[in-house]
């Protein structure tokens, strides 16, 4: 039980993470490769904040504007630079990874006499007779549930229709007296201050940063979100077949469902790793593990990893 609730943890977490390459990969249709550069910077900025006395919670919303400003850049860099989106992501990346080593250092640890959010005076007098792990679980799956309801509200709008629409047809948007490149850039500052946020979280979660953490977080946030889909679309496609649609446990979901398929899939793929890892595999195994897991995404999915994402 212990390894579940801990499991599940670790899934909504990386879940938030798993949001904002949703909105780059399969909304954007942009290789935003920024994610490992952007998600340290979170995490950073909320252990300087945090070793520094700032309230836990005031760390959210600052790693939500630096990630922001990292995703302004990448999509300024492609914009406006006509600079390809792959290499603008690199570009990106690169440059984060010397400001993260200025703002925090190789390693900053948080001693356990600071609070986190998950011990802080609000949660605990709500939940100050469960476990750190029950607080832990409760506060991740407020995060996600918050996070999800604010993206489907946003995607009904205006802005969020156009942000939808120009990844699948960027002339639409053109015909209709919208500049395509400030809606892209948009989507990479919601996608990047996503990512920076769930930076934030882990941040909170092992009271630690690390220069390297960001290595990977791209593959396991696209894995997460081929897997979810993929899932989705199976359930949806096969009820469809059977006259059922509109019926069934899937109704709650609402439109998209992409959000709730990339909590889903993340999820699921940190419990495969879970289960991985306890079959005895040696921890420094952990990014070949977690590509050799992609791999298989990718392979069971008829090696046809984007058709699903924008299916």
């Amino acid at each position: 039980m212990e390894l579940l609730t801990s499991t599940l943890i670790q899934g909504l977490i990386y879940a938030l993470i798993s949001y904002g390459v949703y909105i780059t990969y399969s909304i954007l249709d942009f290789p935003d490769l920024g994610v490992d550069g952007t998600f340290p910077l979170g995490a950073a900025v909320t252990a300087v904040l945090m070793t520094k006395g700032v309230d836990p919670w005031l760390t959210l919303p600052a790693s939500l504007i630096v990630g922001g400003l990292a995703g302004l850049f990448t999509g300024l860099v492609h914009v406006k630079l006509k600079v390809r989106n792959l290499l603008a992501g690199i570009i990106t990346m690169t440059a984060l990874f010397s400001v993260n080593l200025q703002i925090a250092g190789s390693n900053l640890t948080i001693d356990r006499g600071t609070d986190t959010i998950f011990t802080s005076a609000p949660v605990m007098a709500l939940f100050g007779d469960l476990s750190l792990s029950g607080r832990k679980l409760i506060v991740s799956l407020a995060l996600v549930i918050v996070i999800k309801l604010l993206l489907d509200a946003y995607f009904h709008t205006k802005s969020g229709l156009l942000l939808r629409a120009v990844g699948d047809n960027a002339t639409l948007v053109t015909t209709l007296a919208k500049d395509r490149g400030t809606v892209k850039i948009l989507g990479l500052v919601i996608s990047n201050a996503l990512v920076a946020f769930g930076g934030c979280i882990v941040c909170h979660e092992t009271r630690s940063f690390s220069a390297t953490m960001g290595t990977g977080q791209l593959v396991y946030g696209l894995a997460a979100v081929i897997i979810g889909v993929s899932i989705i679309h199976f359930y949806t496609g096969t009820r469809l077949a059977r006259g059922l649609r509109k019926s069934g446990p899937l109704r709650f979901l609402g439109s998209p469902q992409g959000t709730t398929a990339v909590v889903l899939g993340s999820v699921l793929y940190k419990l495969c790793i879970q289960v991985a890892m306890s079959l005895g595999l040696p921890t420094n195994m952990m990014k070949l593990i977690t590509a050799a897991l992609f791999l298989l995404v990718l392979v069971l999915s008829g090696r046809k990893g984007e058709a699903i994402i924008h299916a």
